[in-house]
């Protein structure tokens, strides 16, 4: 198993439209072969950062399966208009 932590940075004139989209996302994503979950945060310290916690059976299944799918510029379509710049994203083993 695979953890995706996505720190995502969201236009501060957004965020509303933004949390308002991550039902949408996740509709998404979890069509994706190998998705097992998403779990979205939002920092207390700085309230237009986020943070995508995903799980995914293997870090093909994300970086290879999803990426080149005709899912993921549908993703993309539906969050990253509200992207204040681009995501920092790291992949974890779960143990």
């Amino acid at each position: 198993m695979i953890l995706e932590f996505a720190k995502l940075f969201i236009k501060n004139d957004q965020i509303e439209a933004f949390i308002a989209v991550m039902p949408k996302a996740e509709a998404v994503i979890s069509k994706a072969k190998g998705f097992k979950s998403i779990n979205f945060k939002r920092s207390v310290e700085n309230p237009t950062t986020f943070v995508a916690m995903i799980e995914w059976e293997t870090l093909e299944d994300h970086t290879v399966g999803f990426r080149e799918s005709e899912l993921f510029p549908e993703w993309r379509a539906v969050i990253s208009p509200y992207f204040e710049s681009a995501p920092e994203v790291e992949h974890f083993a779960i143990a």
